[in-house]
């Protein structure tokens, strides 16, 4: 693992946060999560996909996975936009899994 990565996020082009990745268990990624104040009102997002996952419920988890990919942009640390992401963040901890080509559907 490189040492220092930093991944962030954006809402409609403003820094909300960033992940300083800690490890990687593939495919899944894990950091330290450092919110911006433009992170704020987007939390219950976050919240409402934690929850979704945790009850298991497929409908509730594509609803939230919707709402977080319209609102959230990704940067690799090199600055390059990530394509797609699935994305965990709860409280200080973010887990996430990325791909350069967009999922397809179906």
């Amino acid at each position: 693992m490189d040492a220092g990565r930093v991944w962030r996020l954006y809402h409609r082009g403003e820094l909300i946060g960033e992940i300083d990745e800690q490890s990687r268990d593939f495919p899944w990624t894990y950091g330290r999560f450092r919110p911006q104040p433009g992170f704020e009102p987007l939390r219950p997002l976050f919240a409402a996909w934690n929850a979704a996952v945790d009850a298991e419920d497929d409908e509730a988890m594509e609803r939230a996975y919707d709402a977080v990919r319209a609102a959230v942009t990704m940067t690799h640390p090199d600055g390059r936009q990530v394509a797609e992401f699935l994305l965990s963040i709860e409280d200080d901890e973010a887990g996430f899994r990325w791909h350069d080509e967009p999922f397809e559907d179906g």
